[in-house]
């Protein structure tokens, strides 16, 4: 027919070349846009939450950097009127006092052994903590058992020559190392074991784990404290006197170990039945399941758990200063009344130094708990 046109079909011969995404859904434009701005009222939360921390954090900045004191030897170089402007921090007061914040009131002539100390505590924490190293059982075993023996003996003195230093002098970030290493050290064993209790098939186990657990859950940790300071020597045989570090010490890792029981209790309730029957249908004992299937599985599950257990544990050592131990914490008030030193910023300084060292040591547990449940596959996102 006139006028009628005929098309030839068109067919590809290979394949379209692959285009890329569109740039504002990939990269950081796309994880803005699809975290920050997916809609308005998102978009409204970002901007004021952006300038509150642009408020607050330029506010720390100028005060901690900007108009700080570096240098100094007393309160006058840390006095607005002398120095002429606006003063911020007083770091000078942290370097002079920064001995006494580290090592309470240890003998200065013997610091060498706290120093000592921290030395082979690292020495033996890093190869354990790092994946790839071998050799792990053997360091478990001097890190947890020939060290603290070590430690003790190392800061206490009294052999080898090395004088006797009384646990009242200790203090700073010594002691809290101390109360903290000793309560996450004895509270994952204990934890475990109650943990077990509770879900034992035998009535007066699961009961006395019950009454242990509930009873240290229900009473605040100062109430502990007060009571592993001043009733717990009442229950020693007559003439029996316990350390005064060591007092709070039993009360911590008892009280820890509560919290930590639940934790672990929560990861053996999400180990599914089958893995118990498997167990069984390989004639394993209790305590073969346990250690080999069981626990392996259920730890893995909770360690943002454990850890979160672990922080709150570390943050907690300051409240021994209430019973009259010096902590980092405690030691740092404790330097307010150093005339010396008197000035409008000493004491926001000193709390800003100490709120850097725990987040600092928080922050850590924290990083490298994510880094083992990515190594672990646990499957879970936090």
């Amino acid at each position: 027919m006139a006028g009628t046109h005929h098309f030839e079909p068109y067919h590809r011969v290979e394949p379209a070349p692959v285009q890329p995404p569109p740039v504002s859904t990939t990269g950081v434009v796309g994880w803005i846009r699809e975290n920050l701005f997916p809609n308005w009222w998102n978009a409204i939360l970002t901007l004021v939450s952006v300038w509150l921390i642009y408020v607050v954090v330029s506010e720390v900045i100028e005060f901690a950097f900007v108009k700080a004191v570096w240098t100094g030897d007393n309160r006058e170089d840390c006095l607005a009127e002398n120095a002429g402007h606006e003063v911020g921090a007083c770091w000078a007061y942290v370097r002079a006092k920064f001995g006494q914040f580290i090592y309470g009131f240890y003998p200065i002539g013997q610091r060498w052994r706290v120093d000592l100390t921290f030395l082979l505590g690292a020495l033996l924490i890093v190869p354990l903590a790092i994946p790839g190293v071998p050799w792990k059982r053997e360091n478990a075993l001097l890190l947890f058992v020939a060290y603290p023996v070590v430690a003790f003996f190392l800061l206490s003195g009294g052999i080898f020559g090395l004088p006797v230093v009384e646990s009242y002098l200790w203090g700073g970030l010594l002691l809290t190392l101390v109360i903290a290493i000793t309560g996450i050290v004895a509270s994952l064993p204990l934890g475990i074991l109650l943990a077990l209790g509770r879900r034992s098939k035998m009535p007066v186990i699961r009961l006395l784990s019950v009454i242990f657990i509930e009873f240290w859950r229900g009473v605040p940790l100062i109430t502990v404290l007060f009571m592993s300071s001043v009733m717990l020597p009442l229950f020693l045989p007559e003439g029996t006197t316990l350390d005064k570090v060591v007092r709070p010490l039993i009360g911590v890792a008892l009280f820890a170990s509560a919290y930590m029981a639940e934790v672990i209790r929560g990861g053996l309730q999400a180990i599914p039945r089958g893995q118990y029957e498997g167990a069984q249908a390989l004639g394993l004992s209790y305590w073969q399941t346990m250690g080999l299937i069981i626990l392996p599985q259920a730890l893995k599950l909770v360690i943002p758990g454990i850890v979160n257990t672990f922080i709150g544990l570390f943050k907690d050592t300051t409240l021994v200063s209430i019973i009259g131990l010096a902590d980092l914490l405690g030691i740092v008030q404790t330097s307010f009344a150093d005339a010396e030193w008197s000035t409008p910023t000493t004491a926001w300084t000193a709390y800003l130094f100490t709120a850097m060292v725990y987040w600092l040591f928080c922050f850590s547990m924290s990083r490298y708990s994510i880094f083992m449940e990515h190594r672990l596959h646990t499957g879970h996102r936090r």
